[in-house]
């Protein structure tokens, strides 16, 4: 039901209000990685692993070291895979 009210809505706005809309969908999406959070006052506000203070410049850095995702898990045992998989995306849209 909202989806057609917001169709609505959309084909109603003008050529640069449909602009706009575009760049605020996209802004979202972009910003938006699961698993990986920025909250302020946390690590300084960089972007780290959701519900730790794990940051992923951090678990990148190690990488770049050489350090392998066996040995990020040992070390960090409340990580698993999936948060490295999350972490390496992160970086690549963020580099």
């Amino acid at each position: 039901m909202v989806l057609k009210e917001l169709e609505a809505q959309l084909i109603s706005l003008t050529p640069e209000e449909k602009t706009q809309a575009i760049q605020i969908l996209i802004k979202s999406l972009t910003t938006s990685f699961p698993g990986v959070e920025k909250t302020p006052g946390v690590v300084g506000g960089d972007a780290c692993i959701a519900k730790t203070r794990i940051p992923v410049w951090g678990l990148v850095n190690a990488r770049r070291l050489g350090i392998s995702e066996s040995e990020l898990l040992y070390d960090y045992p409340s990580l698993c895979a999936a948060d490295l998989v999350n972490a390496w995306a992160y970086a690549e849209a963020y580099p």
